[in-house]
């Protein structure tokens, strides 16, 4: 078997507030195999981008990570010192950020970003050298060669998405977490930029996390996939499996809320409200709004374990 390349174990955390702890991420463990698509799934809040930031550990005051670890390989990222996980950004794990334009500096021509990069790792490139490596990063996500020289307003919302996915790339790293790359964009902008992660994943080899709440894209997208509710992972399956036999209740939900060619009616929607994370009920968190909630669950917080091919938080799986 392959080890993985990128392991989570048992990461939690917890946002300070004067009202009270708020636990974002609750005892979170998975495990990414070179080349892999990992999903991560579930409605806002239900601690997907915060997962996805502590393991590049850009969580900052007053979230703060409590307990658990995190390895790229056989190194442990908890070990390393500010430096030294700078250098592992981009290099070894890299980001793409959900908003374009809030990440790239709006003062600086996309070119210079990039070569941005290669001076903070060190990476001593000619004069000639240098604008080639641009030039065939930008031709790898599909921007033309004069984007180096263009600042970010001077271009479109899917032609950022690309900037971000080319910086990203720009040395090559093992893991990809895109955090919701598609928001704000629109459908066939979203399948470019879509299209484009797929292809420079599959030139590098790189591992993928791709972060969202549209199960219709991470079906088109990922191999395997993680659905989170209110800080934990209810389920971890093949998408295959997925779509086609969810076995927590949430997971149901939310493949049966999305619209369908074949059959026509009205859209079916999961009653009531995420808990907060301040105060979750006892028990399984999601039994407030599941109609197949049983005694136990109210009372008896379920653990992820084993079911067939999946992991599954849930009683009655």
């Amino acid at each position: 078997m392959t080890a993985p390349v990128l392991r989570v174990e048992g990461l939690s955390v917890a946002f300070d507030h004067r009202l009270g702890k708020v636990q974002a991420v609750n005892n979170v463990s998975l495990a990414l195999a070179p080349g892999e698509r990992f999903g991560l799934a579930g409605e806002s809040g239900s601690g997907k981008s915060t997962l996805a930031l502590s393991i590049l550990r850009l969580i900052k005051p007053p979230g703060h990570i409590e307990s658990g670890a995190v390895w790229l390989d056989s190194a442990r990222i908890a070990d390393l010192d500010e430096n030294g996980m700078r250098k592992l950004r981009l290099a070894g794990i890299a980001l793409v950020p959900q908003g374009s334009m809030n990440s790239l500096n709006p003062v600086l021509r996309i070119g210079q970003q990039i070569a941005d990069v290669f001076a903070d790792h060190g990476l001593r490139l000619g004069r000639a050298e240098e604008p080639r490596r641009i030039a065939g990063l930008l031709a790898a996500v599909g921007l033309p060669q004069h984007a180096a020289r263009l600042y970010p307003h001077e271009l479109s919302g899917g032609m950022k998405q690309r900037a971000c996915i080319a910086i990203a790339i720009s040395l090559r790293p093992k893991v990809i977490i895109a955090d919701e790359p598609t928001s704000a964009l629109d459908v066939v902008v979203q399948r470019q930029v879509m299209a484009t992660l797929a292809r420079v994943q599959q030139e590098l080899g790189a591992a993928v996390i791709l972060v969202g709440h549209d199960m219709g894209l991470m079906a088109q997208f990922v191999d395997r996939l993680g659905v989170m509710y209110a800080g934990r992972l209810v389920e971890v399956a093949p998408i295959a499996d997925i779509v086609a036999r969810p076995r927590h209740p949430y997971t149901r939900a939310l493949i049966a809320a999305l619209p369908s060619l074949e059959t026509r009616g009205a859209l079916t929607g999961i009653p009531g409200l995420a808990p907060s994370l301040r105060d979750l009920p006892p028990g399984c968190a999601f039994h407030p709004r599941c109609s197949l909630a049983i005694e136990r669950c109210r009372v008896e917080r379920p653990a992820l374990r084993d079911v067939d091919a999946a992991q599954v938080a849930c009683h009655l799986a």
